[in-house]
């Protein structure tokens, strides 16, 4: 009995160990170091992207038909409008400015300094979240129908949606617990494939409405049934046209993954212009591949597919497109489209859950805003393993019922898009380019209202999302401000002059808020701590001054200056947070001259909860203490801890 304890405690140990083990590569400071990535032509990459873009054609179809009805073609060609004078415009922009991969929530964040710009980039990360979970299990329920309603599928397998959906969301979480490497040849067969297929099918459709012209007079009675003034038809379609935003994914991830666009041989990390122009048509032919598609399967599907067939329960529901290939070219060519379909439908989910393992490491260890374990990806994918089941569960695996969270994501990200571009030409001060892209950012902030007020689901998802990014967020902001934050020193050459001096004798830093800056102000400061510390009066000090510069950001490189005022001699910097600041110049000064530092310091009278507050808001609050915690979390050995004095 005993013994089987054991081994299940040591089997627990090394489960733990095995999840918590830390990626083998190199970090630099707080952060991970960013990978060197392979570079492939445009069109390759194109193809990586296209796994989440155009994967959407096995779904948008039937949820267009569904929301918009006779109108679908219609509301489809305004989407497409939008699509490419609006996203289009958007993102060829952010490619210029952002061409290392940052996309439009970097931009924002470069354009929004201080607090309001991490917590809008929190509030946008929880969208981004809805938008990569919702693939991953809207695309895992649409490959189940897929394989549920194929001919060859046994009939047991009906009425197991959610089992089959779960199944796959497991199959993929599975993949990257093992490991993931970048496949943009599998990318490439895959979305290659799936396009002849689509095409195939289009073809066919096409080829059917021709030679049966009864289709389109009866497509033309249903949409003048009710109104036959053209003009309010097109109103109608402006209504409903946001409910098929769906067709708008893909460009966010266009701009992402454009370290893996190969440029020219002549850019530079600064100057990537053959990495914008690639990039560019990258972004441009996938808008209008998609455009093509988009517009013609949503005529043939309407025009071919019975109404009652789309909806819940009907054979071309969350599947038009495989209907009409079952339909008019038989079960063995339906069943080829069939797996193509399920094949780049998983491996949308595997671009969004890859996605999903980015975000963490990106954005969130610069603010200090992820505890040490969001560094590992297993523990990560399991989170989001587990959130895309509950999420499955909840929508009972139903691919119109998770069209609005996924439409919320999607909306939402190209509106700030085309605010941070909005933004951009403002502060270029481009008149004609501002009103354009602000007329664009209007159109879409429509778009996202529209489809929040029809499908609030969207943004309560969201809402979930964001409320715990941001209360995660700052629980581990609070436990992690007694870091160093520090990534390096950089000290200047009189600074270092002065250190050289003092490192003869022992070596004390009065630390001093800057005021003046006279004479005066150092006469006083110094005559006040030799009192209260007992500080002989011929042994030589430093000052040492702290500015804060941006509060929100945790960990910055500290650029040491010297200063001389009279016979004073001073030691400033710029840094997030006063007291951790302090710290990693204390242990620096003790590695580089091989004495321990001595740092003095003022007592502060108020509130000891204020103060709290006004370190981790403003990075000042009660320096000494704060100091002395961080020393102590940094050098666990008492006799090599720079040492903190506070008199008064």
């Amino acid at each position: 009995m005993s013994k089987s304890i054991v081994s299940t405690k040591r089997l627990g140990s090394q489960l733990i160990l095995w999840l918590l083990e830390e990626d083998r590569r190199e970090k630099e400071g707080p952060y991970r170091k960013e990978e060197a990535h392979r570079q492939h032509p445009w069109w390759q990459v194109m193809c990586l992207t296209g796994v989440d873009y155009f994967s959407t054609l096995g779904y948008q179809p039937g949820i267009a038909a569904l929301a918009a009805g006779a109108l679908s073609p219609i509301a489809t060609l305004i989407l497409v409008l939008l699509t490419l004078f609006g996203a289009l415009p958007i993102y060829r922009r952010i490619a210029a400015e952002s061409p290392h991969g940052e996309g439009s929530i970097a931009m924002l964040e470069r354009l929004l300094p201080w607090w309001q710009g991490k917590l809008l980039v929190l509030c946008l990360l929880g969208f981004v979240a809805t938008d990569f979970i919702i693939t991953i299990t809207l695309s895992a329920a649409d490959a189940t129908a897929h394989i549920i309603e194929n001919p060859l599928t046994p009939d047991w397998f009906h009425g197991q949606t959610i089992a089959i959906t779960l199944i796959l969301v497991a199959l993929l979480g599975a993949v990257f617990l093992r490991g993931f490497r970048e496949a943009i040849g599998i990318a490439v067969v895959l979305v290659a494939v799936y396009l002849l297929l689509n095409f195939i099918v289009v073809s066919v459709g096409v080829f059917q409405i021709l030679t049966h012209p009864g289709a389109i007079a009866n497509w033309q009675t249903t949409l003048f049934a009710r109104h036959s003034n053209p003009f309010i038809l097109i109103g109608i379609a402006l209504l409903i046209f946001p409910k098929l935003a769906l067709g708008l994914s893909g460009f966010e991830t266009g701009v992402t993954v454009m370290p893996l666009v190969k440029g020219n041989s002549s850019d530079t990390l600064k100057y990537s212009k053959g990495r914008i122009r690639n990039t560019r048509k990258l972004l441009t032919s996938a808008a209008l591949i998609m455009s093509f598609f988009l517009l013609t399967t949503s005529f043939i599907t309407t025009l071919l597919i019975p109404v009652a067939e789309f909806a819940s329960g009907g054979k071309a529901n969350g599947r038009a497109l495989a209907y009409l290939a079952h339909l008019y070219l038989g079960n063995a060519f339906g069943t080829i489209y069939d797996l193509s379909t399920i094949s780049i439908l998983w491996f949308a989910g595997a671009s969004a859950m890859a996605g999903l393992l980015n975000i963490v490491p990106r954005y969130l260890p610069r603010y200090g805003m992820a505890p040490n374990w969001a560094r590992v990806t297993r523990p990560l994918v399991l989170v989001y393993t587990a959130i895309a089941f509950v999420v499955t569960i909840i929508f009972r695996a139903n691919v119109e019922a998770q069209g609005g969270a996924y439409a919320t994501g999607v909306l939402v990200l190209i509106t700030s898009a085309a605010f941070a571009v909005t933004l951009s030409a403002h502060r270029h001060r481009e008149k004609r380019a501002k009103l354009v892209f602000a007329t664009i950012t209007l159109l879409f902030l429509y778009t996202t209202i529209v489809n929040i007020i029809e499908r609030p689901e969207g943004i309560r998802i969201a809402g979930f999302f964001i409320g715990a990014i941001i209360f995660t967020s700052l629980v581990s902001r609070v436990w992690r401000s007694t870091e160093l934050r520090a990534e390096r020193i950089e000290v200047d050459e009189l600074a270092a002059q002065f250190l050289a001096e003092e490192s003869q004798g022992a070596i004390r830093l009065i630390a001093n808020r800057l005021n003046t800056g006279d004479v005066l102000e150092y006469f006083m400061k110094e005559k006040e701590v030799r009192e209260d510390n007992h500080i002989p009066p011929n042994d030589p000090i430093l000052f040492l001054e702290i500015q804060v510069s941006d509060a929100s950001e945790f960990a910055d490189i500290i650029k040491v200056r010297g200063v001389q005022v009279g016979d004073y001699r001073i030691l400033r910097a710029e840094s997030a947070a006063v007291p951790n600041a302090i710290a990693a110049l204390l242990l620096y000064i003790r590695d580089q001259t091989g004495k321990i530092p001595h740092a003095y310091f003022g007592w502060v009278e108020g509130n000891p909860i204020q103060y709290l507050l006004r370190f981790i808001l403003f990075g000042e609050g009660d320096i000494a203490v704060v100091t002395r915690e961080v020393l102590r979390r940094a050098e666990k050995n008492p006799q090599r801890r720079p040492g903190v004095h506070v008199g008064g």
